[in-house]
């Protein structure tokens, strides 16, 4: 189901409605969809590198708007709407064990990483902010940061490196994602016990 899923959305970058089609998945990412905006946003930004800031706000503006719609459903409608989704995608046991000890930084942490490395998945963090009660605004604004770096970095290394980056991404995918989830961890660290 994945694969298939997977080159449903590859296909999208090649249509004229590619724009609607990156902010819809960008926005369902966040709170209910497994494939991530990056596999259209990639092949719409090598396509059009001219356009490669316009689709990075697109899908940062639909992916916050997608994590407010996901805190909406942690706060409101955990047991009827997001339970069943967790458990559709087999990510219920890891939403039960990021509930036991939540808050904010730790939210933010997880914003972080997953926004760099997917890990955990975005819906998974969005839901569980909305279940913490975590403030809708300071998680708005930490989202913003954090999907929209996330976007405006893989924007600048598209225009400047192109297909060279694809490349390269797509080989060093676990490296890099463990280096950027590495440095996150160690930031908080820094921040939790030594700042404070």
């Amino acid at each position: 189901m994945l694969r298939s899923l997977y080159d449903w959305t590859m296909s999208l970058a090649g249509k004229g409605s590619s724009e609607r089609w990156l902010a819809a998945i960008a926005f369902v990412e966040s709170s209910i969809f497994l494939v991530p905006a990056d596999v259209l946003f990639v092949p719409m930004a090598l396509a059009r590198r001219d356009r490669v800031w316009r689709y990075a706000l697109i899908a940062s503006v639909a992916s916050v708007l997608g994590g407010i719609a996901g805190w909406l459903i942690g706060y409101y409608a955990f047991e009827t709407v997001a339970r069943p989704i967790l458990e559709f995608y087999g990510k219920l046991d890891t939403f039960d064990h990021l509930s036991q000890s939540v808050d904010f930084s730790t939210i933010v942490l997880l914003l972080i990483t997953s926004g760099f490395a997917h890990l955990p998945p975005i819906k998974v963090v969005t839901i569980l902010s909305g279940v913490a009660h975590v403030n809708i605004w300071l998680f708005a604004i930490s989202a913003a940061l954090a999907r929209g770096s996330r976007f405006m970095l893989l924007a600048w290394l598209l225009q400047r490196y192109g297909e060279s980056v694809r490349d390269f991404v797509e080989r060093r995918l676990t490296q890099l994602a463990t280096a950027a989830c590495m440095a996150a961890f160690f930031a908080f660290v820094a921040y939790r016990y030594i700042v404070h």
